[in-house]
């Protein structure tokens, strides 16, 4: 289900302030997708993005989408000590600097002292990876569309687990420049992989079969 909302006012907060609070019978209804995301409840369960300007709602996915996003983080935890990071799947906000999208990647890496806009989102070039895993409604989105935005918002490496292609693949992305990762590098699902810097990892993709 995809709501829309009036294109988004060209005067835009400086990125790092918290947004302002108003009072509940100050603020009227919402009037953009900015609006519309900050006003949902932080409990609610469907995933909520805002996407080129249009606020996306969408349900939980499959139990093998959440499968193979658990494994993933299962497989790099041995990083996050070594590195002081941490590792969200599916559960944080992230604000992509510049049209201030909010994305909500099937997982990411970042510094525990990532940078923040507001108190609920991190900000894009704060992360080190992000990963999504296609599904049959995801594929023009995960393929085509997160990879632009990620690149866009300054987030090194991408990852995309494929199961529905033929056959399954994954692919990384790094090197983003001008709104588009330079270095894309498909491979077979099952084989290992290395995950370039600043990950600097082998990963068996064989755990997403």
């Amino acid at each position: 289900m995809v709501m829309t909302a009036p294109q988004r006012s060209a005067q835009h907060r400086a990125l790092g302030k918290q947004p302002t609070s108003r009072k509940p019978e100050e603020q009227g209804d919402p009037g953009t997708p900015r609006e519309l995301f900050e006003a949902l409840p932080p409990t609610l369960r469907l995933r909520a993005e805002i996407i080129d300007g249009n606020l996306i709602v969408s349900p939980s996915g499959i139990p093998q989408h959440g499968r193979i996003a658990m494994r993933l983080a299962f497989a790099l935890f041995p990083l996050l000590e070594k590195h002081d990071w941490e590792s969200f799947v599916g559960n944080v906000d992230v604000c992509i600097e510049g049209p201030r999208d909010t994305v909500v990647p099937d997982y990411c890496l970042a510094p525990v002292d990532a940078p923040l806009w507001g108190e609920r989102e991190l900000l894009s070039p704060g992360l080190i990876m992000a990963a999504e895993v296609v599904s049959a409604e995801s594929m023009e989105m995960d393929r085509a569309t997160k990879p632009r935005i990620y690149a866009g918002g300054g987030i090194p490496i991408m990852l995309i687990v494929d199961p529905v292609a033929s056959p399954p693949t994954v692919t990384i992305l790094s090197d983003p420049e001008d709104g588009a990762y330079r270095s894309m590098n498909p491979f077979q699902l099952g084989k290992p992989v290395r995950l370039p810097s600043p990950v600097d990892f082998d990963l068996d993709t064989s755990i997403f079969l």
